[in-house]
């Protein structure tokens, strides 16, 4: 099993009215949450360690994860309220205005984590779920406890605007970088990490030197770049189609890329400290088929395994 550790909220996707009034429709999401559910649609065997309200949205967002075929059995079943995200779209782009205060999210603590058994093979951290405390703390320090005997996988994707305190936050991503096997970023993620103007292949280097035996970015359009341990680089383009908008979008690029993994029999320490050029451009390849899809639908609504077959 792949357990996706992190945030699962809501997404209030503008919409509008019959009378041209501008609406919000509450769709399950959360970049992790997203994962979790792409890789279930997938038909890879996923679940999700987060904290679920009892308000009428964490049931939402349970039920969810149930349809999609994703085991919410790991979260922690909590009172406190579901995180809300509003996001305003502008050219199909996404920015989001969270509303997190003492969160079932956001509030989860080392004493609630449940123990994980032999089916956990890989654990996936990731979202603003690294941001806000004490959560932030408590997933790096889950990835420290478990991650040494189980593939480990790390991908941001930083929300500046819910960073509170920068230094702890820089400081937490890069002891999680140190610790995983892999890590996936964007260019806004890289931009954010290394102002300073250079090529993309010299920020991932300066990552994989951390430790991580494969770094990789996803570019938009422009693709995605991914680094191995041995310095050979792979590029793979992006799946053309029709943009609605960009949420989730990344997230399901991540499920893609597990899948991809998963489907040569990668996914695993050995199988990524051994990954042929062939296989990394593989799971590339079906994580930005996958994305394609949820980019083409409004919100985040990652495809089934049969929808990627049928391209």
């Amino acid at each position: 099993m792949i357990l996706c550790c992190g945030e699962a909220l809501i997404d209030m996707i503008p919409s509008e009215t019959s009378d041209g009034r501008t609406c919000f429709v509450p769709f399950p999401g959360g970049s992790v949450f997203n994962t979790a559910v792409a890789l279930g649609r997938l038909g890879v065997d996923a679940g999700l360690l987060t904290g679920l309200s009892t308000d009428l949205f964490g049931t939402q967002l349970r039920e969810f994860l149930t349809e999609s075929n994703a085991d919410a059995g790991f979260s922690v079943t909590t009172d406190r309220p579901t995180t809300l995200a509003f996001v305003s779209l502008r050219g199909g782009q996404a920015s989001y205005s969270f509303f997190d205060e003492n969160s079932a999210v956001r509030m989860l603590n080392a004493t609630e984590i449940p123990a994980l058994d032999s089916r956990v093979e890989c654990l996936f951290f990731g979202g603003i779920s690294l941001a806000g405390e004490p959560c932030a703390d408590t997933l790096a320090d889950l990835l420290e406890r478990e991650g040494s005997t189980r593939l480990t996988m790390l991908d941001p994707n930083i929300r500046p605007t819910f960073i509170c305190d920068e230094n702890r936050f820089r400081d937490r991503i890069r002891r999680m970088m140190e610790r995983c096997d892999i890590v996936k970023t964007s260019e806004e993620d890289l931009d954010w990490l290394f102002p300073e103007r250079q090529p993309i292949h010299e920020k991932l280097r300066s990552i994989r030197e951390l430790g991580p035996s494969l770094v990789l970015a996803t570019q938009g359009s422009s693709g995605a770049t991914a680094l191995l341990s041995t310095g050979v680089e792979v590029a793979v383009p992006s799946v053309k189609t029709e943009v609605v908008d960009t949420v989730g979008a990344g997230d399901t690029f991540n499920a893609g890329f597990l899948a991809g993994l998963a489907r040569t029999g990668s996914l695993s320490r050995t199988g990524i400290s051994s990954l042929s050029v062939e296989q990394l451009d593989s799971a590339l390849m079906l994580g930005s088929a996958a994305a394609a899809v949820t980019v083409s639908r409004a919100g985040a609504n990652p495809p089934w395994e049969n929808e990627l077959a049928m391209q």
